[in-house]
C-alpha cells in the first residue's frame, strides 16, 4: 500500500481552476470527462472489498461463527408480520411494552408456566379472568396496530389442566423424596456422614 505521506494534498486553487475549465468547456458544447482525482472508482472499491473478504476467509475469521451449520431460526411455520417485534420482546424479556396484540401473544405462550406458579384455584381463576378480559378489551380497541389473534382461555378447562399439572409435580416430588430416602437407607452410617459433609 502506498505511503499516505506521498499522496499530494488537495489544492483548492487547482480544484477551482479545473472547475472553471470544465465549466467553460461545457459552455462551448465540448464533452468534459468527469474525473475524481484521488477517489477510487466503484470497480476499485469492489475489488478492495473482495480482497479483504478473501483474506479474512484465509485467516479463518469466519470459522466457528455462532450458528454455523445450523438452520436459520424462525423459517418454519406461518408468516408473522410482527416477527421482529415479538423476537425483540422475547430476547430482551420485555414485559408490558408494545401493542396489546403482541404482549398478549407473549403472555399466552407463557400462561401455563405463570399459572403453575400460583398456589390456589381461586388465584388461577382470577388470573385467567383478567387475561380473558384484557384479550376482549384489546379486540375492541380501534387504535390500529397488529390484529389481536390471541384466543381467550376456557377457565374451567384451564383450572383442570392446572390441577393435573400440580398433581403430577407433587407425585414427581414425592417419588424423588422416596428415591432419596431409599438411597440414604442403603448407605452405611459412614457414607451418610460423608454425604452430609459434601453438601
Amino acid at each position: 500500500m502506498a505511503d499516505e505521506s506521498l499522496r499530494p494534498l488537495p489544492d483548492a486553487r487547482l480544484d477551482a481552476a479545473r472547475y472553471r475549465l470544465n465549466r467553460d468547456a461545457r459552455a462551448r458544447g465540448e464533452e468534459v470527462e468527469e474525473t475524481n482525482t484521488g477517489q477510487p472508482t466503484m470497480d476499485q472499491r469492489a475489488h478492495v472489498i473482495e480482497n479483504a473478504i478473501q483474506q479474512a476467509i484465509r485467516r479463518g475469521d469466519f470459522d466457528d461463527l455462532p450458528g454455523a451449520g445450523k438452520p436459520l431460526p424462525g423459517l418454519s411455520g406461518t408468516h408473522d408480520p410482527d416477527w421482529w417485534i415479538r423476537r425483540k420482546i422475547e430476547r430482551e424479556q420485555l414485559t408490558g411494552l408494545g401493542p396489546p396484540a403482541l404482549t398478549l401473544r407473549t403472555e399466552h405462550t407463557e400462561l401455563d408456566a405463570m399459572l403453575d406458579r400460583l398456589g390456589s384455584e381461586r388465584a388461577v381463576r382470577e388470573h385467567l379472568a383478567d387475561f380473558n378480559r384484557r384479550v376482549v378489551d384489546a379486540r375492541r380497541q380501534l387504535q390500529g396496530g397488529p390484529p389481536v389473534v390471541t384466543p381467550t382461555r376456557d377457565i374451567d378447562a384451564e383450572v383442570e389442566r392446572w390441577a393435573e399439572r400440580r398433581e403430577t409435580r407433587l407425585r414427581e416430588a414425592e417419588a424423588a423424596r422416596r428415591a432419596e430416602a431409599d438411597t440414604l437407607a442403603a448407605l452405611t452410617r459412614r457414607e451418610r456422614r460423608r454425604r452430609r459433609k459434601g453438601r
